[in-house]
């Protein structure tokens, strides 16, 4: 058995010798792709990823002698390899870091939204973010490594801001200005910024992806600073790329900086080519929203096996991967083998872990055009369906295989327990679509299919994830042509408007199915109806605090509230009339209490004595853990002045002012706590009617109390 193993049909090689690597920088997609060894290893794990080149290298002569016991242990070996690193990937997330599942992409835009997730960014979620996806991706799953370069970058930017992690931080006193939340909102922005940057090589679109997509509040200042930092990310990516041109860095750095170049092609647009650029933009809108609903179900679902425990959330991601696997190596047999063009330059057929024309199960001189698509890295798929002045190359079943199987993968692969991105899952099967609807085209249209298959991953993307301005500049910075801004901008323009007509992007559904309180841009019509004094009438009692409170309220608040902030009032003593002071954070409360600065008498502290007991950099960092705080009896009788850690110029709204302003006001502000006053206030009655947080301005917690405001024609209709 191991001679059958290990025997390759040397027949197919050719001289053994290789040949010149070429100018990376100069690969166009009619051209040979990355070059490979001519020479066929021995060993029969030659891995791209884990997608073996054993099965490759099963020549005509072997299928017919050695029946079915040769490909049953190339599928063995295919799929165990898989699964070791599926598993490494799972187990990770699941028992060390489960932030680190998924593309994070959501999680970072509810964070610059005013969500904070607990352990989103740390060092640990960095580094299982990192492995997890280097298995994940060579497991040969249907997902992308762009979504967890966002989030890596993210990581790296909050641990660089706050000076390492936690239990290992650096003291320097400089890096305590950065310890606040606007200047981590900002450092997580370029963060995000340089994932992209880093994951397509496209530096403006890095800074229009943070602009479009995850950052709530933009500042002239992060224009440049999330500009400088995909800059840095460019020059750092080209100065790795010229190190591994001598080819000992693997795949890495194969293509220059313009990852898919069809720079080459050269067209001119017609009347006619307005018909198939519009429908391939409402085929994008309609698959797009499609993909989006079919996912959310699928997610749904996930979620209640997930619930059962991690053992389960491991055999879910192992499932998916035999199913890969399976799908991956069985499907190629469907194809037709196609003879080699002796006409072109480019080798063929290939057994490499990279380049075009996989001969796979094929006889010598032929290849297999699904094997392909199929067998080789996502990068080179990609390059692959993109390629131009190439129409007989892939027959219009494979591409309806691929398309197909690939939209089946994407379903079930996102929402596992690994890392995942949905970037370049969609640009396959938008790709794939978009070259079959060129080939239908054929002499109706001049454009190539190359280009439809271009617009036909850029529509898709619009269609699922709703952007515009930033897709179309990272696709122009992917593909390096501008002849194709005009019909791109159409197209990202139509399958955004049909596929908002359907349901919310693949990032609001994620966050809708995760829980995170988003707000969203634009207030829903009926919050008109209804003011925030109506919306405080229905929540319980505000809890306040005096000036100058006993120790024993301050406990007794902070151990039976969970509230994130106290409104402070002063009764004064010569007009009985009692004032708002401000508002007091539960850390600023928790704070006091663990450093013990407590009065013997009730009266006011001077500045210097506030000043002398809690710098200010300490009171920007939030520090919110109650439980080992221990107060004795006596103290409990003791004082403490608040007056000096309230803000006294906190925002407020009068009672008869709209939800709908109230929300607009909150969200562009960015605010956690918004008081609403009383529109009179008479003698002896309290300043405050209310505190509003992210909470209660939600349409769905908004409806729970108010169900008759979602038909307000049937409310009209019952007076």
């Amino acid at each position: 058995m191991g001679e059958v193993i290990n025997h390759i049909d040397n027949s197919s090689n050719y001289n053994g010798q290789e040949e010149e690597q070429g100018d990376p920088e100069s690969n166009t997609l009619n051209q040979p792709l990355v070059k490979a060894n001519r020479t066929l290893s021995s060993t029969p794990l030659a891995l791209v990823g884990t997608k073996v080149s054993h099965i490759e290298s099963l020549d005509y002569e072997d299928k017919k002698s050695c029946g079915g016991n040769r490909y049953v242990t190339g599928l063995m070996m295919f799929a165990g390899a898989n699964l070791g690193l599926t598993l490494v990937s799972s187990v990770l997330c699941v028992c060390f870091a489960p932030t680190a599942a998924g593309p994070g992409i959501p999680e970072i835009k509810a964070y610059l939204n005013g969500i904070d997730t607990p352990n989103m960014f740390g060092a640990t979620t960095m580094f299982v973010k990192i492995i997890g996806s280097i298995g994940a991706v060579s497991a040969g799953l249907d997902l992308g490594k762009e979504g967890p370069l966002v989030h890596i970058g993210t990581c790296i930017a909050s641990l660089l801001g706050q000076g390492g992690t936690d239990n290992h931080r650096i003291k320097w006193r400089w890096l305590r200005y950065f310890n606040n939340d606007r200047d981590r909102r900002d450092l997580i922005t370029c963060g995000s910024a340089a994932g992209v940057c880093a994951a397509f090589r496209s530096p403006v679109g890095g800074v229009l992806f943070a602009l479009e997509e995850v950052a709530t509040w933009w500042r002239s200042a992060l224009l440049w600073r999330t500009f400088f930092s995909t800059a840095v990310v460019v020059v750092v990516l080209r100065e790795f790329i010229e190190i591994c041109k001598s080819g000992k860095c693997g795949l890495f750095g194969r293509g220059g900086l313009i990852m898919f170049d069809v720079s080459h092609v050269t067209y001119t647009y017609h009347v006619a080519d307005i018909i198939p650029v519009t429908l391939i933009g409402v085929i994008g809108g309609v698959l797009g929203s499609l993909y989006n609903h079919l996912l959310h179900k699928v997610l749904r679902l996930y979620n209640l096996i997930n619930a059962k425990g991690k053992i389960h959330k491991v055999l879910l991601s192992l499932l998916v991967s035999l199913f890969t696997s399976v799908c991956l190596y069985g499907l190629p047999f469907l194809a037709t083998c196609k003879p080699c063009d002796p006409s072109i330059e480019e080798r063929c057929p290939t057994n490499g872990r990279s380049g075009n024309f996989k001969q796979f199960h094929c006889p010598k001189g032929y290849y297999s055009d699904l094997a392909t698509l199929l067998l080789t890295t996502n990068d080179d798929a990609v390059r692959n369906i993109f390629s131009s002045n190439t129409p007989n190359e892939f027959s219009m079943g494979s591409l309806w295989i691929f398309f197909v199987l690939y939209c089946i993968l994407g379903l079930f692969t996102f929402g596992i327990a690994t890392p995942s991105g949905l970037f370049l899952p969609i640009i396959l099967m938008g790709s794939a679509y978009g070259r079959m609807l060129g080939g239908v085209m054929g002499s109706y249209t001049s454009i190539d299919q190359g280009l439809y298959a271009v617009l036909g991953a850029a529509s898709l993307m619009a269609g699922s994830m709703r952007m515009t301005v930033s897709l179309c500049v990272i696709f122009l910075e992917l593909t390096n042509n501008l002849l194709l801004l005009p019909i791109t901008m159409i197209v990202l323009l139509i399958a955004k408007t049909v596929g908002d007509s359907f349901n919310p992007s693949i990032y609001d559904i994620i966050l809708h199915l995760k829980g995170l309180p988003f707000l969203e841009a634009n207030p829903e019509p009926w919050m008109r109806n209804l003011s925030v004094g109506d919306l405080g009438d229905a929540k319980p009692p505000v809890v306040t605090l005096q000036g100058v409170e006993k120790v024993a309220r301050i406990v007794d608040v902070l151990k039976n509230t969970t509230h994130n902030a106290f409104p402070v009032l002063d009764k004064e003593e010569v007009v009985p009339q009692i004032e708002l002071h401000g508002l007091i954070l539960r850390s600023h409360l928790v704070k006091v209490l663990k450093k013990r600065w407590f009065l013997t008498e009730k009266r006011r502290t001077e500045e210097w004595e506030v000043r002398e007991k809690f710098p200010w950099d300490e009171l920007a960092e939030r520090e919110d853990n109650f439980d080992d705080v221990a107060i004795t009896s006596s103290e409990m009788e003791m004082y403490v002045d608040l007056h000096p850690l309230t803000n006294t110029t906190p925002y407020t709204v009068m009672e008869n002012m709209s939800v709908a302003k109230a929300l607009v006001l909150f969200r562009q502000v960015g605010l956690r706590h918004l008081l609403i006053v009383p529109k009179i206030q008479a003698s002896g009655m309290s300043p405050v009617v209310g505190i509003l947080t992210r909470q209660d301005l939600r349409p769905y917690n908004i409806l729970q109390a108010f169900p008759h405001l979602k038909n307000p024609k049937v409310g009209k209709h019952n007076e």
